[in-house]
């Protein structure tokens, strides 16, 4: 069985994390870097979620050229998981391929369509606490 974590990048405002188990982690096996996935999946209804990476347990970066999930020593020069320290040079790096597999640990999405709710009023990170607004009514 599969679990995840899923970062969810908002271009509008920030980054939430999210822990996937169970069916909801299977529906994200064999999906591939480009592929887009129901919001619901995390627990944010009406939203569309575009993936764009990811890493396994010991921090090998998915790379969107490599096909299929496993792991494969490339000859990179740029791009994900390498930059180079001066031009030219080159190196052979261990990667994954572009498949999600069950040994991935995270998953990184970008939201492409919105829901009809903000993702903090679905978290409840909206309501202030009752400790700021008591502070502010004394002073």
């Amino acid at each position: 069985m599969a679990d995840f974590k899923v970062v969810v990048a908002d271009p509008k405002t920030k980054s939430y994390q999210f822990d996937v188990t169970g069916a909801e982690a299977n529906k994200f096996v064999g999906k591939s870097i480009g592929e887009t996935v129901e919001g619901t999946l995390v627990g944010l209804p009406g939203y569309t979620l575009k993936i764009t990476g990811g890493s396994d347990k010991s921090g090998m970066v998915m790379r969107p050229d490599l096909p299929g999930p496993r792991r494969q020593k490339v000859l990179v020069a740029n791009g994900t998981g390498y930059s180079p320290v001066s031009k030219g040079v080159r190196r052979r790096k261990m990667m994954r391929g572009r498949e999600v597999a069950p040994d991935i640990v995270q998953i990184n999405t970008v939201v492409t369509e919105y829901g009809s709710d903000a993702i903090e009023k679905i978290l409840g990170g909206d309501e202030e606490p009752a400790g700021d607004v008591e502070a502010t009514a004394e002073e």
